[in-house]
């Protein structure tokens, strides 16, 4: 029992952290960099991620281990895995347009490329690669999307105090997001010698 929750543990620093999905493997670029102008809709768009990565884990880990795997239909797992990411997405949209329409209005088209984003994709993938059983599945995609969450939280919070920076006319606009985000990536190279 210890074990496993020091294992499970392992894995919510590392996949939030170490192995940070944004700024280490470089997934989920687009929304990243799109949708951290201002923190309020970073947040926002952070936590339909964590809500959609953490649902999808669960769902595909579900369907891969009792599905896929007892009718050796594994080589459909990633077609399966985009249909469940499509349905989720579909449902965070219709709630957040009836729930919270300013939310729906600022994400805008982003929150309908939640359903391309690569990093939802990756970790019910990274799950079945790993053959991580369903609770493992969940905690690894809570992580990861935590770990999405911190980095876009950051970067629009640094973006917020950019605005009212001197910057040079050639860095100005999405050069300077980049630079930004590339030094955040050199930040969080930091957290790869934590001791667990």
């Amino acid at each position: 029992m210890f074990d496993n929750v020091k294992e499970l543990l392992v894995i919510l620093v590392s996949s939030s952290l170490i192995s940070n999905v944004v700024l280490s493997q470089f997934y989920g670029l687009c929304p990243f960099l799109g949708v951290s102008k201002k923190t309020s809709t970073a947040t926002g768009m952070g936590a339909a991620v964590v809500f959609v990565i953490t649902l999808s884990s669960g769902v595909a880990g579900v369907i891969y281990k009792y599905v896929l795997q007892p009718l050796d239909l594994t080589y459909l797992r990633t077609i399966v895995f985009i249909l469940i990411i499509a349905a989720l997405v579909q449902f965070v949209e219709m709630f957040l347009k009836k729930f919270i329409p300013s939310l729906y209005k600022a994400l805008g088209v982003y929150l309908p490329l939640i359903t391309t984003n690569c990093a939802v994709l990756g970790v019910a993938i990274t799950n079945a690669q790993k053959e991580y059983d369903v609770l493992t599945s969940i905690v690894n995609g809570f992580a990861t999307a935590v770990g999405f969450l911190i980095s876009i939280v950051i970067l629009a919070g640094l973006r917020e105090k950019m605005e009212y920076n001197d910057v040079p006319e050639a860095f100005k606009g999405m050069p300077m997001v980049l630079v930004t985000a590339g030094l955040m990536a050199i930040a969080f190279c930091g957290f790869s010698n934590l001791a667990l």
